[in-house]
C-alpha cells in the first residue's frame, strides 16, 4: 500500500531533522549564511557580499542611505536553556571580541527555532561568547530585545 502525503511528510521531517543536526558547523553557518540573503531581502534590505572571507564581516546592507557591516553566526547546540554562539573571530589560535572598527551587527540565526537577533555591535561586547534564550523559560535573556530587531537596520 502506498505511504500516504502525512506519513510521507513525517518521514522526510525526521529525515530533514536527522540531516540537520548533523551538518558540520561550516556547512551550517553557509546555509544560515544563505538564510540570511533571503530574509533580509525579502525584508527590502539591498543586500551584498564581499569577494573572499578575510573581512571580519559576512554582509553589507543597504537601507536608507546607510551601509552596515553584518557579521552572520547560527548556533544550533542548546545548552541548559540557552543557545551559544561565538562573538568573536579567531586570530594566531586566540579568540578575539568583534569591534566597533570591524563589524556593525552580529546577527545570529538559531537553527531549530528558525528565530533571529539582530544585535548592535555595542550590545555585546567585549564579550566573546552570547547565551540566547529562545525558548520560553523563566530566563528572560539580555539580548531578548534584539530578536527579529530588523528595524535596527533601517
Amino acid at each position: 500500500m502506498a505511504k500516504t502525503n502525512a506519513a510521507r511528510r513525517r518521514a522526510f521531517e525526521k529525515k530533514r531533522a536527522h540531516l540537520r543536526d548533523r551538518l558540520d558547523p561550516k556547512k551550517r553557518g553557509e546555509l544560515s549564511e544563505l538564510a540570511f540573503l533571503y530574509k533580509a531581502a525579502s525584508l527590502g534590505f539591498a543586500v551584498a557580499k564581499p569577494y573572499g572571507d578575510s573581512d571580519r564581516f559576512d554582509f553589507i546592507v543597504h537601507s536608507r542611505g546607510r551601509f552596515w557591516r553584518v557579521q552572520v553566526r547560527s548556533s544550533s547546540s542548546l545548552q541548559h536553556g540557552a543557545y551559544q554562539v561565538s562573538a568573536h573571530t579567531k586570530s594566531n589560535g586566540h579568540a578575539v571580541p568583534y569591534t566597533a572598527d570591524e563589524i556593525d551587527f552580529l546577527v545570529v540565526h538559531i537553527v531549530p527555532e528558525d528565530v533571529w537577533y539582530v544585535i548592535p555591535v555595542r550590545a555585546f561586547t567585549p564579550h566573546k561568547t552570547l547565551q540566547l534564550f529562545p525558548q520560553p523559560s523563566n530566563r528572560a535573556g539580555r539580548y531578548e530585545k534584539y530578536r527579529e530587531a530588523w528595524c535596527l537596520l533601517e
